[in-house]
This record gives structure tokens, sequence and C-alpha cells, in this order.
């Protein structure tokens, strides 16, 4: 399987799928050419194309988009028509039409699409999704995820340049970039639906002239009545925290860590022992129920980054692209997952308004594509 990538700036898949045998990085694109020779000469990567279409006319059989957030759609829809397979680098898209756009696309041309949501697949979070399937936790009805990662450095490039972030990520309202905390949360969660949310923002207290609001909370309603809270807060002055989750069932909760030497946690609940659930433990003492891929996972691929989890993003979309199978995080979840921070910007524009989120699925028809307020 031959593999061609988009956006030198984005390589976290590269050492991914050197990993798994018969995988070969075989093109790299970006419009910088200085970058674009830097890197292929890095990681030894044979072909460099500054126009993506030229790439796309090469033997590569799969494309990763790594390129900025705006470009996202456009260019998997171009790999897709071009009979590529893809894995999508987050958001999927930035606007509501380019989700109808991207469903319709991976529909008509029967390829793989998945979305690279890579804090799904670490060791902690597959734990702690294993002790779900267990039944260890009862029956879930509340989620927390936050992202927490000041960003504001990167409005601009080394050279002085204004960063595509300063317009589709901080030029935005609303919780802009949810899926590193809601795709574990929703992993967890297995098969529910987001049916609404609402986007509460704190105000503009930063003084870098940005339009994003210091911290953004959204709260999502699933269509079964559990809830799920969001913050994204990429602008705040504090220490770096871009992996904060908590989890709460009838019988067992879950808190990651918060810094400060602090470890993830847990506690369960013994039928009968009311005391049982009042003290923490650390998640380390349930390791044995990792997956036994985490746990037969070999140095190399561990070493690939987000602790491991990066190889596996890559080896799920592998044996979809080679099975024909569904992927983990397909087009249906990637455009749900993307669709709460695009509505989110509509909700805290307009007084934190509760907002139904489309059911995207397979086959949706034309009627339901739409947002109302």
């Amino acid at each position: 399987m031959k593999v061609g990538i988009v956006g030198a700036r984005g390589l976290s898949s590269v050492l991914g799928f050197r990993t798994i045998e018969g995988c070969e990085i075989t093109a790299l694109c970006d419009l910088n050419e200085d970058l674009l020779k830097q890197k292929s000469a890095h990681y030894r990567i044979p072909n460099t194309y500054r126009i993506f279409d030229d790439m796309l006319e090469s033997d590569i059989d799969a494309v990763v988009i790594a390129s900025p957030m705006q470009l996202h759609v456009p260019m998997a829809i171009a790999a897709l028509e071009a009979g590529k397979h893809v894995l999508s680098e987050v958001t999927a898209g930035v606007t509501m039409d380019e989700l109808w756009w991207l469903i319709e696309t991976v529909e008509k041309y029967k390829k793989t699409y998945m979305l690279a949501e890579n804090f799904i697949y670490t060791p902690t979070n597959q734990l702690v999704n294993e002790l779900v399937k267990r039944g260890m936790f009862g029956e879930l009805y509340y989620g927390e995820g936050e992202y927490l990662h000041n960003v504001c450095n990167l409005a601009t490039y080394p050279n002085g340049k204004t960063s595509w972030r300063t317009f589709w990520q901080l030029g935005t309202h609303g919780t802009f970039y949810p899926t590193h905390s809601l795709g574990p949360v929703m992993t967890w969660m297995k098969d529910e639906r987001i049916a609404s949310i609402a986007t509460f923002g704190s105000g503009v207290h930063h003084k870098t002239g940005l339009r994003q609001e210091d911290t953004n909370v959204t709260m999502c309603q699933l269509e079964s009545g559990k809830l799920v809270r969001l913050r994204v807060d990429c602008c705040s002055q504090r220490p770096h925290n871009m992996n904060a989750y908590q989890l709460q069932g009838t019988h067992g909760v879950y808190e990651s860590a918060r810094g400060m030497g602090d470890v993830p946690k847990i506690a369960f609940y013994e039928e009968g022992n009311p005391d049982s659930v009042k003290n923490w433990r650390p998640l380390s003492d349930f390791n044995e129920y990792l997956p036994e891929r985490y746990k037969n996972a070999t140095e190399q691929q561990k070493k690939t980054g987000h602790w491991g989890g990066d190889y596996f993003v890559v080896k799920d979309f592998v044996d979809a692209c080679m099975n024909g199978t569904q992927p983990p995080i397909d087009v249906y979840k990637a455009c749900e997952w993307t669709a709460v921070a695009l509505l989110s910007s509509l909700s805290v524009t307009n007084g934190s308004r509760i907002l139904d989120v489309p059911n995207f699925r397979k086959n949706m028809p034309r009627s339901e594509q739409y947002i109302k307020l």
C-alpha cells in the first residue's frame, strides 16, 4: 500500500505507517518548497510535489490529509474522486455544507475515509474503554473532556506571516476544536448519538486581538439523555493540559491526571458496600485489562507518538482499506463530532441557544441537510 501525505508540518503518521508490513510512504506534498525538501530528506520520502493534483495522479493508494483545516474537505473530495483512500486530520471540515459534500462523496466513490482522532487511541483511554466494555462502570450517564492548550503563539508563522490559525481557529467563536475532548468520551458512550448542543463562552479577556473566547464550554445532550461537557481553551495563560477527562457511571467513576504529580484514578462501587466508592485507586491497578494489542506493542510502535496511539490510528486505517471494512471513526462520526464545533459557534453567538445536531447517517436525505435556529 503506497501512501502520500499532504502537509509537511503534519507528519505524525509517518512512523506508524513504517511499522506496518506492506506499507510505504512514497510521496509528500507541500507548498513550502524549503520545508518540503527538508522533511522529505529527513524521512527519506522519494517523491515530492507542490501541487496536490499532481500527487493524486501518481500511483499512491491512500492520502493522509495533514494540511490546514480549511483544506481538509476540498482535498478529501479530490482524493476520493481520484480513487484514493483518505485519512484526515481533525477537524473533518469548517462548514456544515462541507460535511454534506464529504458524506455524499464518500458514499459515491466507496473508498475508505477515516478521521485521525488519535486521542481515542492513547493507552490510558483504551484501558478505560476496556473497563467500560466489561460493564465495570455500570450504566454511563456523564462524561467530560477538556482541551486546554494556549496556541496564540501559532497565530503567526516563524517568518512573521499570518497563520491560517488566526482565521480558522482563533478567528472563530465557540468550541472550534472539540474532537480531542469529545472522541474518547463518545467512544466510551458506544453507539450513542449527540442530539443537541449549547455553548457558553467566557468572553474575550486576552490581549491578542483574536476573536476566540478565552474559554468555551459546550454541553452535549445525547439521544438517550446522557450528558457530555466539553471545555476548549486555547487562549488562557495556564499550564498545558490537553488530555483531561472524566467519566461517571452507576458503579464507577474515572478522572484523568490533572498535573502536579497526579495520576489517572478510578473508583468502583460494590453492591452492598457503600464505603467501597469513597477511595480512589490508580488506574494502573487495572493494567491487566489493557487490550492485548497494546500489551504486545513493539518498542517501535510505542515510539510513534501520543504514547503509541499514532500507530493504532494508522493500523486501523490500513486494515479498513485492505479489508474493505468500516473504519472505527468513519465519515458519519467524523461529521457528527465536527458539527459540534460548527454549531457551537452559532450557539454562543445566539445567546447560548440549544441547537439540534443532524443525524449523520448513510443515504441521509437532502431534506435533513440544514440547520435551523
